[in-house]
């Protein structure tokens, strides 16, 4: 596996004194995702997103991605996951699935501060949700969401060497850290952490499942959590207004500024309890 840590030379400047020493920094590569679909003669191959990541667990990301985007619905319709080159991913996908290559071929790019900034119009933005959470379920205690920062960031490996990377945990109900993913892109990470609950066979949807994340709940994470039917979303900084009217519209707890003993919340907030 590829390090994710490279070191590089740097000057710590202060008022009294030039210090050069390694720092280490948080590695930053392109991953191309590619598809091969189809049946015997008619099997195509389809590049379908190019995606700023910190290399490591890509077939989670990949899975999570194809997952999140629409494109497959279960683990089982992979077939395959193989490297073509370096940072170059193919995923086989099973011959019956149907792949809609009109709306994949926006050659879909996406930096590591932005999983939708490549999305040819709004439109292609929302994709299709197929699960709702259940009503009211499950219920948390505020003295959990209270602890899940901690948990996360505790369990942060490579973000304590560098301090430079996003997380995105599946929690239980009573605050269990169950999957954990970093990387540069806080879409990634979320991507990741789908992905490999997918691949581990957790069933669809999550609707017994918290998600956390280390940054800011954009538009992209609410869609990617309810791609997953996730009941709740929270997360240390702020949502955007389009990511709380989506929550709403998807049954979905969203909860903000999630620190210490004190957090925001957005929607349906029945879920949790005192």
């Amino acid at each position: 596996m590829k390090r994710n840590i490279q070191f590089i030379s740097a000057q710590t400047i202060t008022p009294d004194s030039i210090l050069i020493r390694e720092d280490a920094l948080v590695v930053e590569e392109p991953l191309e995702i590619r598809i091969s679909h189809g049946a015997g003669a008619q099997r195509r191959r389809l590049s379908v997103a190019v995606t700023m990541r910190t290399p490591g667990e890509d077939d989670d990301l990949a899975t999570g991605f194809l997952f999140t985007e629409g494109i497959i619905q279960d683990a089982r319709q992979v077939l395959a996951i193989k490297w073509l080159e370096e940072n170059t991913i193919l995923v086989e996908l099973q011959p019956g699935l149907q792949v809609d290559e009109a709306r994949l071929t926006r050659h879909l790019f996406t930096s590591s501060s932005c999983g939708v900034c490549g999305k040819a119009s709004l439109d292609a933005v929302q994709t299709v949700v197929c699960y709702f959470p259940s009503v009211g379920w499950p219920r948390v205690t505020r003295e959990v969401l209270f602890t899940l920062p901690d948990t996360l960031r505790a369990a942060q490996t490579t973000f304590e060497t560098t301090g430079g990377l996003h997380a995105a945990g599946l929690f239980d109900a009573g605050g269990k850290l169950i999957w954990l993913r970093e990387d540069v892109g806080r879409h990634n990470a979320v991507d990741k952490v789908i992905g490999a609950a997918l691949r581990d066979g957790s069933p669809l949807p999550f609707r017994d499942n918290l998600l956390m994340v280390s940054g800011r709940a954009g538009f992209e994470l609410v869609q990617k959590a309810a791609m997953a039917g996730l009941p709740l979303l929270a997360a240390v900084g702020a949502p955007s207004s389009l990511s709380a009217e989506l929550a709403a519209n998807s049954g979905m707890t969203l909860v903000g500024f999630l620190r210490g003993e004190r957090f925001n919340v957005y929607s349906h907030p029945e879920r949790i309890s005192r």
